[in-house]
């Protein structure tokens, strides 16, 4: 199945560079291109985009905004945006994260990099860059502070166990990785990802992770949990 994109950035060469790069996957296919927020919104319903790769900085409407307009849009449920950015701790990442962004790319991505982060995100398997986004959230939104938290009210609708996945996966650690440390299968952790992000609401592995923080699920500096003994 080809996996139709959409290019949002005002810079002509640019987009011309990403086509290129996205056309020459066979499994790929640029439908579109925007060169406003505004009309990134606009083509991402008429074009029925699965991915929209979306610049921050665009005239009449920004990349935010663009973002937090498409994923509060019903019909548009299953598109993904993938921020384009140039430096990635710039702190409108982290902005486009809560707008309902599923990650974010440097615009140096190397071309087979850029042609499986959109296979990942259209499968909304995998957030891109964990530990980076972790990096983002503890500078931006998180703030450290003594002694231990209460089980917010927003949580209490998890398992023990999602909540545990929850914060590993917050803490940046991949499918595989979380599975190794609990002694379970990357499918389990895959299932009980999958069961917290339709109880928060979560659109994909990025809100999940800001959730987490949120929340005070996790804090900055929190060591990795132990594997679970259940």
């Amino acid at each position: 199945m080809t996996i139709r994109v959409l290019l949002a950035d005002d810079q002509t060469l640019i987009r011309a560079g990403f086509r290129v790069l996205v056309d020459s996957a066979p499994d790929l296919e640029v439908v579109g291109e925007a060169t406003t927020g505004r009309e990134a919104v606009d083509l991402a319903a008429t074009t029925r985009a699965d991915v929209i790769l979306m610049d921050i900085r665009m005239p009449e409407m920004d990349g935010i905004e663009a973002t937090r307009a498409i994923t509060a849009d019903e019909d548009l449920a299953g598109v993904r945006v993938l921020i384009l950015t140039t430096f990635e701790l710039d702190e409108n990442v982290l902005r486009a994260l809560r707008a309902g962004a599923s990650g974010f790319l440097s615009k140096s991505v190397e071309p087979a990099d850029l042609q499986d982060a959109i296979r990942l995100v259209a499968r909304g398997e995998a957030l891109l860059s964990p530990r980076a986004v972790r990096t983002l959230i503890t500078r931006f939104l998180a703030q450290p502070g003594p002694g231990p938290l209460a089980a917010p009210a927003q949580l209490t609708a998890l398992t023990e166990r999602e909540r545990e996945i929850m914060a590993l996966v917050a803490a940046g650690l991949s499918n595989d990785e979380i599975a190794e440390q609990l002694y379970v299968s990357p499918l389990t952790v895959k299932t009980h990802i999958n069961r917290a992000m339709m109880k928060l609401g979560a659109r994909d592995r990025a809100q999940l992770v800001v959730i987490a923080y949120q929340s005070g699920l996790v804090r900055p500096g929190d060591p990795l949990m132990p594997p679970s003994t259940s």
